[in-house]
């Protein structure tokens, strides 16, 4: 049987208020992309944060946990790791 799989976009801050003030800045309607690019220590920021496929056990905990138990298209976190703190965007899924 086939692990769950899904695509996401983050966003990788080392606090938990830079994390919630880029949350505010795209509740108000940046883009999270372009927050990616501007803000997140991830190399993915390049790529406006997107992690492309990836399948259920392949990232720390927390961030596994948020990815395949939150809501699609809304705006996860902040959720902290090992990393720092993650704003994250789950855009498809299978379960």
């Amino acid at each position: 049987m086939a692990r769950a799989r899904a695509h996401a976009y983050h966003i990788l801050v080392s606090s938990e208020k830079k994390a919630n003030e880029i949350r505010d800045k795209i509740a108000k309607g940046a883009d999270f992309a372009d927050m990616a690019r501007r803000f997140s220590t991830c190399p993915s920021k390049k790529h406006g944060g997107d992690l492309g496929d990836f399948r259920k056990g392949d990232m720390v905990k927390p961030f596994d946990q948020a990815v395949f138990s939150g809501e699609l298209f809304k705006i996860l976190g902040p959720v902290k790791t090992q990393f720092g703190y993650h704003l994250i965007k789950v855009i498809d899924r299978s379960i």
